[in-house]
């Protein structure tokens, strides 16, 4: 293999979005080399962070039926039983909820959890707290995607955070998604909520570090056994 493929197998492929941003702190690095060569350093390093923070890595998705995969990557920050939020249109009864905290430093592209139709898509205004505070499902700006599986319905909450600031959608209603294929993506730091049936059996811990379209979170169908953890 030549150094040219070589270098090119280690690069991380960059998602479209990105590159406005990584464009304009370039430009921005190069004003300020211009005014002062030390701010124009810390200017380059600014844009190396938005080029890593707006990679896309390919993922290698475990393919069985009734198998939940991480819709993010980031830390299992909850895995708990609520009533999912009114606009999904999925009842009062409680439903398991497994909840992904996206940092600064993590992936943010999402990633289908299951394989399966979306019935719905709904935006829902809100405020801006804290993605890590466990009230920021019911009251942060979020975008919900309702999907019908082969034996469940589910649902896949894209929840804006304190950074935060956009949520980028790229599915729409009707479409078919393959487990682990792109949806959307938040920018700079968020969560992501994933609300399961009860039944199906939880496979993730918290605390656990999730990588979109490759972590198993659940299995919808109680096949799989529940998982012990151990903290090393």
């Amino acid at each position: 293999m030549s150094i040219v493929n070589s270098v090119r197998s280690q690069l991380v492929p960059i998602a479209p979005e990105g590159y406005p941003f990584i464009g304009a702190f370039a430009l921005v690095s190069l004003i300020l080399f211009w005014l002062w060569p030390p701010l124009g350093w810390l200017g380059t390093l600014a844009t190396g962070w938005c080029a890593y923070f707006f990679r896309d890595p390919p993922r290698v998705t475990p393919v069985a039926e009734g198998l939940v995969v991480s819709p993010a990557d980031g830390r299992v920050s909850q895995i708990t039983a609520v009533a999912p939020p009114r606009e999904l249109g999925l009842g009062d009864t409680p439903m398991l909820r497994v909840s992904i905290f996206m940092s600064v430093f993590d992936c943010h592209v999402n990633r289908s959890p299951v394989a399966g139709r979306i019935e719905r898509i709904v935006y829902q205004p809100g405020k801006f707290i804290s993605a890590d505070l466990d009230k920021a499902s019911a009251d942060n700006e979020r975008n919900s995607l309702v999907m019908a599986t082969a034996t469940a319905r589910i649902a896949v909450v894209q929840i804006a955070g304190l950074v935060a600031r956009r949520i980028v959608g790229f599915a729409r209603e009707g479409q078919e998604l393959a487990a682990g294929e792109r949806f959307g993506m938040i920018r700079f730091g968020s969560r992501l909520d994933v609300y399961l049936p009860q039944g199906a059996v939880i496979l993730a811990a918290v605390g656990q570090t999730a990588l979109a379209g490759e972590t198993v979170l659940a299995d919808l169908n109680g096949s799989e056994k529940a998982r012990a953890f151990r903290l090393g």
